[in-house]
């Protein structure tokens, strides 16, 4: 069983099953552990527009929208200094076919994401996660190790760094395996709300001319 419950909090375990997240929906507020890839716009075009092969296994497990900073120590090892996500939107025109292509199960970024990854989410059984920006440190102490570093041709952002980490989040989940978009439904509400408010404002000011 790839999730488990520990203090409340629901930890998804890789690998991860599209079976593991049918009980996953959109609001959830869970956390990770086990593989954890950073991967981000460079990475994605290399993959989805040039046919290249990832050279980090991400099947059944998870990539981060992020561009690291990374204190190398020698030896092919590193220790991870910080690591905030970066805006998933960038990556959205290639999500459908990465997904597909990868098999990858969990995405994670900044920011919420629109209809090419909500397809793939229910297409492939996949989720997208929002990490809280603002947190980059805190994120780095979840990372217990640097197990690999590919693509380095590419520099420290762009680079895919796999880790393993350890309860990694809170994440917000943002686009569940039904194809769910909180950021989308939220908005809908929120813009009904803000109609109706308008509506009441404009009668109270209208005789202001």
């Amino acid at each position: 069983m790839a999730v488990e419950i520990r203090d409340e909090k629901k930890i998804l375990v890789t690998p991860v099953s599209e079976e593991d997240l049918k009980d996953i929906h959109i609001g959830d507020i869970i956390y990770l552990t086990g593989d954890l890839t950073t991967c981000r716009d460079v990475a994605h075009r290399r993959v989805v527009e040039e046919g290249r092969k990832i050279p980090v296994d991400v099947k059944d497990a998870a990539i981060l929208h992020a561009g690291p900073i990374i204190r190398p120590l020698g030896d092919d090892k590193y220790e991870m200094v910080s690591v905030g996500p970066t805006t998933s939107m960038r990556m959205e025109k290639f999500e459908y076919e990465f997904v597909e292509t990868t098999g990858v199960r969990v995405i994670l970024g900044k920011g919420g994401m629109k209809e090419n990854t909500q397809r793939a989410c229910k297409d492939f059984g996949a989720i997208h996660c929002v990490f809280p920006a603002g947190n980059a440190v805190v994120a780095a102490v979840e990372v217990e190790e640097i197990v690999e570093a590919q693509w380095k041709d590419l520099g420290m952002p762009e680079t895919l760094w796999h880790c393993k980490v350890k309860e990694f989040g809170p994440l917000i989940v943002s686009i569940d395996s039904y194809g769910r978009n909180y950021f989308e439904e939220k908005k809908v509400e929120y813009n009904k709300k803000k109609d109706e408010q308008i509506e009441i404002i404009s009668r109270q000011v209208g005789f202001i001319k």
